[in-house]
């Protein structure tokens, strides 16, 4: 079983990358060393397809910034995502109905197409 505060710490410990990563399926958006670690250990590979798939294409074509802050809120097996800009201006709020993800609150950026954790920046 995941030790919350002991996977907060970890995470925290991520300062810059040594290596980027991406899909195949949407090769232009990588990700760091944090969000590998983050997807791995809690099985939210299906976290990135969102965001590759849904939020990446939107910054890429201009419609959304180069900075965009991804705000997840995890309670009672369900999450709701919120995409907003630098300045708490919302894109998207998103509902994910089911999940394992671990309860409490998340932040990840999306920042020239590179995913990270606020920590990487």
């Amino acid at each position: 079983m995941l030790e919350l505060a002991k996977f907060k710490a970890e995470l925290g410990q991520f300062t810059g990358t040594e290596h980027y990563y991406y899909n195949p399926l949407y090769q232009e958006m990588n990700y760091t060393d944090g969000i590998k670690y983050l997807a791995t250990t809690v099985g939210a590979y299906w976290l990135l397809d969102i965001i590759g798939t849904e939020f990446f294409p939107k910054q890429k074509s201009g419609e959304w910034d180069s900075f965009v802050a991804i705000k997840l809120t995890v309670e009672v097996r369900s999450m709701m995502l919120s995409v907003q800009d630098g300045n708490n201006n919302e894109y998207l709020h998103k509902n994910i109905p089911f999940t394992d993800f671990p309860e409490g609150e998340w932040a990840l950026w999306l920042v020239d197409g590179v995913l990270l954790l606020p920590s990487e920046y």
